[in-house]
């Protein structure tokens, strides 16, 4: 045996109250927080669209790389990557007013930049078409509410017509390894951002009544075909009216006859879709589809009754059963 002393230990300090579990930003941002992360992703969207009151949308997809510099010389600036805010190097940027024509690659970029800022026009103005013939029908939730990516070129154009028109109009955004914004004609309590591609794609389709989609690159293909899939195998429980804006443009990066003649798809699949070449052909078909789906006989265009306060909360809706949640 030790003839050591027994020397009592001390006491050890008093521990700090541990974080909640929803606080704790090492175990949210973390593999294990994972779950927690996706599931806040679908129902914080969720709250928000209740809350606002938006019965279903209208999505716009089309190239978030060009924009407007300014409204007066209706100049264009081609941004570095979709989403981005950095523009692309000076030697890829449409040749602008008084500037030397100093490359090919410079000459074809003027040229299509302004093809770009018609397109960019055309999505404003049937935004803010479809937004003025939306606000007339009655109920008391929005209807058909413009939704779009949240970011610059038709994005914005989008956004920016529905803003116009006095509606309520979505941006579901999404963070990127590099600087990006929100275009500014989101409605603030509409205005989202998710990590997870997947989720916001999910968003996207699951109150989309109706689909633009104008001239764009990587991302709209993906957008576009994943939702005619959806369409073509019937994933979607309800119809949904697909335009295809630009024929030009489409029918050059992409021979959609070709794919039901080498029988990739079907022939009828062809008609989940149709072209447009100007917003009031847009309108048209968009209206028709929307109206023909959508709206009953009640739902006749006629005196708007959208309250103007926003729907009540859960813990409103269901007062003192529960307790309230302090923060």
């Amino acid at each position: 045996m030790s003839d050591a002393p027994n020397i009592p230990k001390l006491p050890p300090d008093p521990l700090a109250s541990a974080p909640l579990a929803y606080e704790n930003e090492e175990f949210i941002n973390s593999p294990d927080g994972r779950m927690m992360r996706i599931m806040s992703e679908y129902y914080e969207p969720q709250a928000r669209f209740r809350r606002e009151r938006i019965q279903d949308t209208v999505v716009f997809f089309g190239s978030a790389r060009f924009r407007s510099l300014s409204d007066a010389n209706n100049e264009l600036e081609l941004l570095d990557n979709t989403g981005s805010t950095q523009p692309a190097p000076e030697s890829e940027q449409p040749t602008r007013s008084g500037e030397p024509e100093t490359t090919e690659l410079k000459r074809t970029r003027a040229e299509a930049a302004v093809e770009m800022a018609r397109y960019y026009e055309d999505a404003r103005s049937l935004a803010r078409m479809m937004t003025a013939w939306a606000r007339t029908l009655p109920g008391r939730r929005h209807r058909f509410v413009i939704t779009s990516g949240g970011g610059p070129g038709i994005m914005e154009a989008a956004n920016r017509g529905a803003w116009e028109a006095g509606g309520k109009t979505i941006g579901l955004n999404i963070k990127l390894p590099f600087e990006q914004y929100p275009n500014p004609y989101i409605t603030p309590a509409l205005n989202l951002n998710f990590h997870y591609f997947f989720m916001r794609k999910y968003w996207f389709a699951y109150l989309a009544k109706a689909l633009v989609v104008f001239p764009g690159g990587f991302g709209t293909l993906d957008e576009m075909f994943e939702l005619l899939t959806l369409d073509q195998t019937h994933k979607l429980s309800k119809p949904i009216t697909i335009v295809i804006y630009g024929s030009s443009y489409w029918k050059n990066v992409i021979n959609l006859e070709l794919l039901a003649e080498k029988g990739a798809i079907a022939v009828k699949d062809l008609d989940l879709f149709k072209f447009a070449d100007t917003p009031e052909e847009a309108f048209a078909l968009l209206k028709d589809g929307l109206t023909k789906n959508h709206l009953t006989g009640s739902e006749a265009p006629g005196e708007g009754t959208v309250p103007e306060e926003p729907e009540v909360s859960a813990q409103e809706m269901l007062g003192p059963d529960i307790a309230k949640t302090r923060s």
